[in-house]
């Protein structure tokens, strides 16, 4: 699914069939208080790649090939912390788990809108934008 500003990305079906091995996600923290959903998953599977789901600054999905990056200082503006247990999301309930299929779906002018990932136990994670923050749901 390409995006007009972001490029194609990642192809998100290589995850089928591979277990995911590790999750972590970063998280915005701002005087003490942490976002309420993470800012960026990487779903690192058992070939040991590494594939991130974040948004994009037109709203679109990013899915792409990447290893996670180092927290970072925002001065005023607080932190990014990064880890794989910094805070709760659907995709920690799979770890373990193998991924059974994948759909993406797409809108020409924006690019790829969400993305439901469902494992081999028949339950599922969707991860869309919404309002310009990654939203992942059950």
């Amino acid at each position: 699914m390409h995006c007009p500003l972001h490029g194609a990305g990642t192809d998100p079906t290589r995850l089928v069939g591979r277990e995911i091995s590790r999750v972590v996600a970063s998280w915005h923290i701002c005087e003490g208080e942490r976002s309420e959903a993470p800012l960026d998953v990487w779903l690192i599977d058992s070939d040991g790649e590494s594939t991130r789901i974040t948004t994009g600054s037109d709203r679109c999905l990013i899915v792409e090939s990447a290893v996670p990056h180092e927290p970072y200082d925002m001065g005023e503006w607080g932190r990014i912390e990064v880890g794989e247990d910094l805070g709760d999301h659907p995709f920690l309930r799979h770890l373990g788990q193998t991924v059974a299929s994948v759909a993406e779906f797409a809108v020409p002018e924006q690019g790829r809108t969400h993305l439901e990932i469902v494992f081999t136990d028949g339950h599922r994670v969707r991860a869309d934008c919404y309002e310009g923050d990654l939203r992942l749901t059950r």
